[in-house]
């Protein structure tokens, strides 16, 4: 049998993490609010978007705050925004809004746990003017254990996208967001600094998780803390470069994962022990054997 049969694939992991890997610290990041804290804590040099009110009524965020350019949004899933700008919004119906969002679970229909826990909250935060169209809108870093696997580039704006590499060098293949290839977003230095610079931060957000994504916003000025992401496109994401899924596989060590490196006993103590076994035949070192051993 060959290592590709063998290996661990990068959606087995992504829906191992969902199952199995509970880690207490997965529901700081994907709370929104939480892991402001977090980044705010540990990388305090770096700037994030102002929260500017938070509470859960929605009926109680002051009048005042609708006469600026605010996202109002809630902590505890995704794509539940409202961008205010540009005149009277209409009260009413983001009161409305909100508060289904707020009696909305999410996360269940993918089984993406660390959402769950989650108290929902609203919150109102300063509108960033993103250099989409001139540079870029996101950036996101997929880091393993320390590691850069990859940086996924998209420009919301534009429609368009690029990877990179931990170097900052442009990789080929097309992401399902942007899949065409008159979706390349094209490079020029501003960019490749703005990469550069979030490559080296990003390890500081990650502690030393065996994976997570960590997001920034772009303006033209520089980068602004984003969001750090459990479950990348709810464990569902596709590269046509198959190269990009087998860096993360060859970095993902899941015996790194807070679930190897707790003590367990009985059913799962076996459980843990074949996992570890199926780590070591598959990476071949001992370095799988020494991380999972427990504390």
């Amino acid at each position: 049998m060959s290592r590709n049969d063998q290996i661990l694939l990068y959606h087995e992991r992504m829906l191992w993490r969902k199952i199995i890997d509970h880690n207490p610290l997965f529901v700081t990041f994907t709370d929104k609010l939480a892991a402001k804290a977090h980044i705010q804590k540990a990388c305090p040099d770096l700037k994030l978007p102002a929260t500017l009110w938070s509470g859960h009524d929605p009926a109680d965020i002051p009048p005042a705050l609708f006469d600026g350019d605010v996202v109002i949004k809630v902590n505890h899933g995704c794509a539940m925004n409202i961008f205010v700008s540009g005149g009277p919004p209409d009260h009413a119906a983001i009161i409305s809004q909100t508060k289904r969002w707020l009696r909305k679970p999410f996360g269940q229909r993918d089984g993406e746990w660390a959402y769950w826990p989650i108290k929902p909250t609203v919150l109102v935060e300063e509108k960033l003017s993103l250099s989409g169209g001139r540079i870029a809108t996101d950036i996101n870093v997929h880091v393993c254990g320390g590691v850069v696997c990859h940086v996924w580039v998209e420009d919301r704006q534009a429609d368009r996208s690029v990877l990179f590499d931990r170097n900052a060098n442009p990789l080929p293949g097309r992401d399902p967001d942007y899949p065409r290839e008159d979706q390349a977003l094209p490079v020029n230095k501003r960019l490749v600094d703005f990469v550069r610079e979030a490559i080296a931060i990003a390890p500081r957000l990650a502690a030393d998780l065996d994976y997570i994504r960590i997001d920034f916003l772009v303006t033209d000025e520089q980068l602004f803390a984003g969001e750090i992401v459990v479950y990348t496109a709810a464990g569902y994401a596709t590269w046509t470069n198959p190269d990009i899924a087998r860096e993360i596989e060859r970095h993902w060590h899941i015996e790194k994962s807070d679930y190897m490196r707790r003590s367990h006993l009985g059913p799962a103590r076996l459980y843990a022990e074949a996992l570890l076994a199926k780590c070591l035949s598959d990476f071949g070192n001992d370095e799988a054997l020494e991380a999972g051993s427990k504390d």
